[in-house]
This record gives C-alpha cells, sequence and structure tokens, in this order.
C-alpha cells in the first residue's frame, strides 16, 4: 500500500505555535494518517521501496526535506524542495487564518464563511503548489496535498 503511516514534524527550532496553530497542526496530522495517497514512481529497472512510509519533514537549509522510511524504518528516500515557490502562499495562508479566526469570536456566520471560502481557496492554491513541486518525485491526491500543505505552513512559520 502506498500511503503514510507515520509522520514526525522536526520542529525543534521553530517558536511554540499559538493554540490556533497547534490545532490546525493535530488536526492535519490526524486527517492524514486517516486517509491518504502517497505513491514513489518507479526508477528505471529498480522501483522504490513500497510503502506505507514514515514521513519526517523538515526545513534544512532553507529547503523542505521529505525524508522517508519503510516501516521497517529502512530510508526509502529523501527529497529536498525549495521554499521559494511556497513563500507567498503561505504567507497569504497565515493572514487568512489570523483573519478567519478573528472572525470566528466577533463577525456574523455570514461574514465567517466568506472568509473560509478565501481561506479554503488559498489552502487550495497550496497544495497545489505543492503537487506540482513533488512532479516526478511523489504522487499524492489532493486531500494529501492539503493535509502537508497544512504542515508546510506550520514549519514554515519558524521557518
Amino acid at each position: 500500500m502506498a500511503y503514510i503511516s507515520k509522520i514526525k514534524l522536526d520542529d525543534r527550532n521553530l517558536p511554540r505555535p499559538t493554540p490556533e496553530i497547534d490545532q490546525e497542526r493535530k488536526v492535519a496530522i490526524f486527517d492524514l494518517l486517516e486517509s491518504n495517497s502517497f505513491t514513489l514512481p518507479e526508477r528505471d529497472m529498480n522501483s522504490n521501496p513500497s510503502g506505507p512510509y514514515q514521513l519526517e519533514l523538515s526545513i534544512r537549509n532553507r529547503r523542505l526535506v521529505f525524508d522517508l522510511f519503510t516501516e521497517a524504518e529502512t530510508k526509502a528516500v529523501e527529497f529536498h524542495l525549495s521554499l521559494g515557490p511556497f513563500r507567498q502562499v503561505v504567507k497569504d495562508y497565515f493572514q487568512i487564518c489570523e483573519s478567519y479566526f478573528e472572525a470566528v469570536k466577533t463577525l456574523p456566520p455570514s461574514q465567517i464563511e466568506t472568509i473560509d471560502m478565501a481561506r479554503r481557496g488559498i489552502h487550495n492554491e497550496g497544495a497545489r503548489v505543492l503537487q506540482e513541486r513533488l512532479n516526478g518525485k511523489a504522487d499524492i491526491d489532493d486531500q494529501t496535498a492539503r493535509r502537508l500543505f497544512t504542515l508546510i505552513c506550520v514549519l514554515h512559520f519558524g521557518g
């Protein structure tokens, strides 16, 4: 089966997340582990180790790092992605999330819904960027991309 069975975020050097960001992280990890699709492409005549995979996600030297291990904890693959293509969408996502969290406290449901729709649109854009960046490295479905984008945002928050 090609999926992520365990995920670890290397957030040792990041500032403590706000309660809202911490909740977003917990929900994204829970949802990701409940249902995801993560396939490594076959390379030449040899194929990559098949899943399920354990994923360690980190930011090192200003690069997003995916470390994948098999269930037996054997290194499957590691790849690095530039953070550049994510910067603006992550910034926009955090700004709209701040607006959303404030709106929930004071605004009527119709205005909250409008902000939430914008938040989902930016979230979808981030997921699309991730899928593009992973092209040729890993195949993921839309929901997996959305959840991983949330986790990238959490890491990028301090990165």
